[in-house]
Formats: C-alpha cells, structure tokens, sequence
C-alpha cells in the first residue's frame, strides 16, 4: 500500500461520507435527538445529538474503501465482523439511550457482550502479558474494554473533546503502522476512524451545533480498544498507553475521587479534571487545545517508545507520558489566573 497516497484517500473517503451524512441526517436529529441543558451540562441551549451516526457509518465506507485500495484479501476483512457487530450493537444501544434513556443495568450487559465479542475475536496466541494465565488475562481485557468503551463516553462532555482526543491517537496509530507496529488492515481503520471525526469536527467546534451522542462515543471507544490491543498484543504496551493517556488519566482520577467521597460513580456528573477547568475561568476553546497538545506529544512519544533502538526507550517515553499528563491535570485543576 503507498503508505501517504492511499491513507490519504481512506481519509478522504471517510471525512466526506461523515459530512454528507451529517447534512443530511442533520434535521431529523434536531427533531428526534435532542440534547437539553440541565445541572450537569456544558451547553446553554438545546443541540442536536446522534452525529455518531454519520462518524461509525463514515468510518466503515473508509475501511472497505481502504480495503480495495490495499487490496486487502476479503477474508482478512470478513474476519473483522465481530468487531463490526460489536461496533453496530453498541452504536444501537447508544442510538436508544440519547433518545428514550436505557437503564444502567442493561447497557452494562449489552457493553460486555460487545467488548466479549471482540476479545474472543483474537487469536488464542493474542496475548499483552504472557506470564499471566491466558484466562485471567482475557478476563482483564473484557472489563478494560467495558472501561474504555465508557471512558470515551465519560470524556465526550465540552466541544471538540473527543476530537482532540481521537485525532492525535488515529494519527499516531498510522504513523506506527509506518514503523511497522500495526497490521495494514488495523492501520486502515485508523485512517477512516481519523476521516470520519475530522468530518465531524466542524459541526461540534465550540459552540457546538451538534453533538457525537453515545450512539457515536460507544463505537468510537470499541474501535479505539481494538486498535490499542493490537499494539499491546505486539509487544508494543507502552505505545498502547501513551496515546490515551490523557483520557485514562482525567477518567480514573476523577473516579477514584468520587469513590472515595461515596459518590455514585454510575451517576451523570461534571467533576472531569476538563470540566472543573471550564468553571475555573479557562474558555472550552483553551482546554481541548491543551488537551490536543499534550496528546500531540503523546503520540509522538509512542512513536519514539517503538522506533528507538534502546530497550529503555519504552520506559522513558511512558515516564515522560505520564509526567507531561500529570502537569497538564495539576494546571487544569489550578484554574485560569
């Protein structure tokens, strides 16, 4: 596959399916999938929900365009149909709880049986940490996977947030497939996962006239799982943690807060490191910058924990990750002075 001419193409693809979708799709969801402001909100007016829709349609148009482009054989992407089923349940699920509210109860159970779906869709070799039993491990990315497909739903609360989480992270997934860290196939769905949110992107740029909806977070969290297991699973686990960082940071600090305090972790809140800032005087347009910066930084630090020749470079560049993460929580904690 030339690697810049035929990435750039799946891009393309996948940004204008995910803007013509939007257009058209557009009105219904103001009709049907209103979001309204209420105590826990960051939007003043009411704004339309279920952008997901287009981003998740946009991102397959990508991969099968992908796929003739790099001549993938049909069977390597017949493979990926647990993970599309996956993908589709969860956007679903989502699609009903923006417009009817599901219980908790039940989209916990429907969540598992997608994650489930995709884990046991990996080879029974797959494995992040041999030393651990195979059974144990599995077990432990079905409940992390449960956690991410939440974390991108938790994190998905001002403008432009989940934007400038998975553009840095898509885009540094390509440039390691380049260094050779990631399949072709899982490369190609980076590149129309990063189309299809740089499609979105106009209609939620601060202030937002549309929103993704879990219909869109959902999915995007599965695909994101997928993508950074199949680093993990190459050996590759600092990169794996370096691109979200940020987002697992911000997530399981501020659940590990409202756990300690006896709050209701299941319970709707705005306490996000990126939330308190906006009510500590930083505009929403200043923090997804940051956010977008330091996420820059850690894919480029991924990119170094896998191209460096030292077998410390992994160890240095998540120490780095996780030092650069911790500065930006502290500053956004602080407030604006």
């Amino acid at each position: 596959m030339r690697f810049a001419t035929d990435f750039a193409l799946v891009f393309l693809v996948a940004a204008a399916t995910s803007v013509g979708l939007i257009l058209l799709l557009k009105p219904a969801l103001a009709r049907y999938a209103l979001a309204r402001p209420n105590a826990r909100s960051s939007h003043k007016i009411p704004t339309p929900q279920g952008g997901g829709i287009a981003v998740v349609a946009a991102t397959l148009a990508g991969v099968l365009a992908g796929g003739a482009l790099a001549s993938i054989a049909p069977d390597m992407l017949l493979a990926l149909w647990p993970l599309a089923a996956a993908a589709v349940l969860l956007a679903t699920v989502g699609a009903g709880d923006d417009i009817f509210h599901i219980p908790v109860g039940p989209r916990l159970i429907l969540q598992f049986v997608a994650v489930g779906l995709v884990v046991a869709a990996l080879p029974d070799d797959a494995r992040v940490i041999p030393r651990l039993p195979w059974w144990f491990e599995r077990a432990a990315l079905l409940i992390g996977g449960v956690y991410v497909v939440n974390l991108v739903n938790f994190m998905d609360g001002i403008d432009w947030m989940t934007v400038a989480e998975v553009v840095p992270v898509t885009a540094g997934l390509c440039g390691l497939y380049w260094l050779g860290a990631l399949p072709l196939r899982d490369a190609v769905i980076a590149a129309a996962l990063l189309g299809a949110v740089a499609g979105f992107a106009p209609f939620n740029r601060p202030v937002a006239k549309l929103f993704l909806g879990d219909v869109g977070s959902l999915p995007i969290g599965l695909l994101l799982f997928w993508l950074l297991l199949q680093l993990a699973t190459r050996g590759h686990v600092a990169a794996a943690l370096l691109l979200p960082l940020y987002y697992l940071a911000d997530a399981t600090v501020t659940l590990g807060r409202r756990l300690a305090k006896g709050e209701n972790a299941l319970q709707a809140h705005r306490s996000h490191f990126y939330q308190r800032a906006t009510d500590l005087g930083f505009s929403v347009g200043e923090v997804v910058a940051r956010v977008f910066a330091v996420n820059l930084l850690l894919a480029a630090l991924a990119i170094v924990s896998v191209s460096a020749s030292s077998p410390w470079s992994p160890i240095i560049a998540l120490g780095l990750g996780i030092a650069i993460v911790a500065g930006l929580l502290i500053h956004l904690a602080r407030g604006k002075r």
